[in-house]
């Protein structure tokens, strides 16, 4: 792996990641703190996860500002009127397109999520970029990983 992969974030990821410091959540935040993956969210999951935090665990807000920051986490570009048609043609709640419009138009190798409900990755291969959980991100990276050890080794 020759460049850091770059990952994009949904509100899921990063709520998990506040309320559990040992989950694949977190570990993608500390990989993107060591500069071993690009992390990147929008601003309307920049927005949810305000929102979620506040109502549902208000007293980690101090938390989220500051894995933030410290994971290196950058805001992507906003969403074309392109990417929001093809965003809605991949799912049918209009918040969930919201946010797949802003990853859409940052354009990662992975969209990361614990949200299957929403974000259930179609067989049409439409998709621009791989949908995981954290867990199958981080598993994809330990395989990167050793391939690029070996390829040294070689």
């Amino acid at each position: 792996m020759s460049t850091p992969p770059d990952i994009y974030l949904d509100t899921s990821v990063i709520f998990a990641a506040i309320l559990s410091p040992q989950g694949g959540a977190r570990m993608l935040l500390h990989l993107g703190e060591s500069g071993l993956v690009h992390l990147w969210v929008g601003r309307q999951v920049l927005k949810e996860c305000e929102a979620v935090v506040r109502r549902k665990a208000a007293h980690t807000l101090p938390d989220l500002a500051l894995l933030l920051e410290v994971s290196g986490i950058q805001i992507g570009p906003d969403a074309s009127t392109d990417d929001l048609e093809l965003a809605r043609r991949l799912v049918q709640y209009p918040p969930a397109a919201l946010v797949l419009a802003e990853a859409i138009a940052a354009r990662p190798d992975w969209f990361v999520t614990h949200d299957r409900q929403h974000f259930s990755q179609p067989l049409s291969g439409e998709w621009p970029f791989r949908v995981g959980t954290p867990g199958d991100v981080l598993a994809w990276f330990r395989q990167q990983m050793l391939l690029h050890v070996k390829k040294k080794d070689a």
